[in-house]
């Protein structure tokens, strides 16, 4: 395992000195208003892959806005004022038209039963006959047909707590053309579609959560385990914030944290490292930056006993274990990878061996180290789902017998070495795509504040030792300190 680690690093990251140092490999530039760009050129392929990332999630938000993170990311694909109209002077005039309205239905519906319902209905009909006109107006999903059509891959973005991301792979001849779609996007987007829109996500709500056991008892799960701080928020919010999200909020919000002194941008791939920052300048040299006021994010106070949730459903049962831990770069949020690792990484790790294959209790189990974010203090979570005849509180009281031995026995060299290799061997091999570099460069540049932590995850890991398992399980795998959600069946 370490010699096929080190060849795979030195395959992917060569360096004239240690084989886990990133050396001068990554190119990184801070443009005059802030933008932070990360450039690694690798000739493996005539390709290039790209990561914005805005330093800006759900924790963002302001209480009774749940889901407008998730929202505004929908809302970037919808093209801008170059890309996607057919004449932007007179879609403009019927995008103000929808907007006015949505503002007054909205208002009439908050009020409940109180709401007028004629002047719904009618405020209703009026915005469907808008929405039918403004569709004469502008293409739909002229950004993905771009980016396709000129040899675009893997295409997407995603909202989290902390993060909001954008990412594409081009021909390495196509740098420009991103930058001009990203730059417009960040400069001049275009809400197209707000309200229906806001239907969809809600429509995604009720399938990736209401209608899924699973979603429902990890959303209760993050509720419980936060009383105070944002992160028992649900990205996708809550129903009843969703439903009355605003159009005039989250076009501040997108001007307030999509800013270029709040962007991340990587670029891996077949570049010349000159003419690549050449285009960046161009294209986003000239966004102003924007003053950033940081918003008070509420620290959970330390958690004085067990919380304890059941969650009614007729799939069937289920467990979530979780504890609060520190976010990196903490040194004993390394410990916990190594945790994770023993716990459940592979078929050798001790879940699998003693609760699925020896005492067959378990149809799955597995640790999470880093729930439900990086950015904050965040948990270490366990996901474990009985086998039949077994219950939940066998399963249970078995992973807290698993957790006790991390405490009072020493774990083994061998063991703890073999993991180790394994966590090195995992890191690397995500490197080694020009995306999976541009993923993890941006990432931790965004959470931790530097991409250095790359290397320093491979040199921190490695000073791991079995009594910094032992004195990390004592502190915080505590039952004062655990959280515990189940599925359980309707009686």
């Amino acid at each position: 395992m370490r010699v096929i680690a080190s060849i795979l690093f030195i395959i992917i990251i060569p360096s004239p000195g240690s084989s886990y140092e990133m050396g001068d490999r990554v190119l990184s530039y801070t443009l005059k208003n802030g933008l932070r760009i990360l450039m690694v050129e690798r000739h493996l392929s005539p390709t290039v892959s790209f990561y914005i990332r805005h330093r800006v999630g759900a924790v963002d938000e302001s209480e009774g806005r749940t889901g407008t993170a998730h929202l505004l990311e929908h809302m970037l694909f919808k093209g801008t004022k170059t890309i996607g109209t057919k004449n932007y002077h007179e879609e403009h005039k019927i995008l103000k038209l929808i907007a006015d309205t949505g503002r007054k239905l909205d208002f009439e519906k908050m009020k409940g039963e109180r709401a007028n319902k004629g002047r719904v209905q009618a405020l209703s009909e009026r915005m469907e006959i808008l929405q039918k006109k403004h569709k004469k107006w502008f293409l739909e999903n002229e950004i993905d047909r771009l980016y396709v059509e000129n040899g675009g891959d893997n295409v997407n973005a995603s909202t989290g707590h902390d993060l909001t991301t954008y990412h594409v792979s081009l021909p390495s001849n196509k740098i420009e053309l991103w930058a001009r779609i990203e730059a417009d996007r960040m400069t001049s987007p275009v809400f197209r579609e707000f309200y229906s829109e806001r239907n969809v996500v809600m429509e995604e709500r009720k399938q990736r959560i209401e209608s899924e056991p699973e979603g429902q008892l990890y959303e209760q799960f993050l509720a419980a385990a936060y009383i105070a701080h944002p992160y028992r928020r649900p990205v996708l919010g809550w129903p009843s914030d969703m439903k009355f999200l605003s159009l005039d909020y989250t076009e501040t919000f997108f001007k307030r944290y999509h800013a270029p002194n709040n962007t991340i941008i990587a670029v891996v791939g077949d570049i010349d490292p000159a003419d690549t920052l050449n285009i960046i300048k161009k294209y986003f040299g000239a966004i102003p930056r924007r003053h950033l006021n940081p918003s008070h994010i509420t620290e959970e106070p330390p958690q004085t006993g067990e919380r304890l949730v059941d969650v009614v459903s007729d799939a069937n049962p289920q467990i979530i274990i979780g504890y609060h831990k520190p976010a990196m770069p903490a040194y004993d949020d390394y410990v916990f990878d190594v945790m994770e690792s023993i716990l459940s990484k592979g078929r050798t790790s001790r879940f699998y061996k003693v609760l699925i294959e020896e005492k067959t209790l378990a149809e799955s189990v597995h640790a999470v180290n880093g729930l439900p974010a990086a950015k904050y203090n965040n948990i270490f979570a366990i996901f474990a789902k009985p086998r039949h005849p077994h219950s939940s509180a066998e399963l249970e009281s078995a992973i807290y017998d698993e957790i006790e031995k991390l405490k009072t026995k020493t774990v083994p060299e061998k063991e703890l070495q073999k993991v180790k290799n394994q966590i090195k061997a995992d890191f690397i091999r995500s490197l080694n795509t020009n995306s999976g570099l541009a993923n993890l460069l941006s990432y931790f540049e965004a959470t931790t504040g530097s991409y250095q932590y790359i290397t320093d995850h491979i040199k921190v890991v490695e000073l791991v030792t079995s009594d910094d398992i032992a004195r990390v399980a004592k502190k915080y795998l505590t039952s004062d300190n655990r959280t515990v959600a189940k599925l359980v069946h309707k009686n």
